[in-house]
């Protein structure tokens, strides 16, 4: 088989290059809404900065990301998506920061 599959800490498997099989098949079902028209401008992967680079004790830490799976318009609405079969305590966090810097809802499915 050439599919390559990795285990995750979290028992996901990675699928046609996605985080999880989970994933991989949402983009598929959101693929298939863009193709009929449904929703329009689907966006794989977005980042947003929820904090910026910083020096701790004289080294550089990166910043502080969030990665959203899917963003796309709904009936005229942007909408911002999030395959979740965990939701990890750095999730949450960054989910509450989303929407306090943002004023961004993420939808989890």
């Amino acid at each position: 088989m050439t599919d390559k599959r990795t285990m995750s800490k979290y028992h996901a498997v990675k699928t046609n290059g996605y985080a999880s099989k989970k994933e991989a098949r949402r983009a598929e079902e959101l693929k298939l809404l863009l193709f009929v028209g449904k929703i329009s401008e689907l966006i794989e992967q977005v980042p947003f900065e929820l904090a910026p680079s910083v020096h701790v004790q004289g080294r550089k830490r990166p910043p502080l990301r969030y990665i959203c799976d899917f963003t796309y318009l709904e009936n005229g609405v942007r909408i911002y998506e999030d395959c979740k079969g965990f939701r990890t305590p750095i999730y949450i966090l960054k989910r509450h920061l989303m929407k306090h810097l943002y004023c961004i809802d993420i939808r989890e499915t």
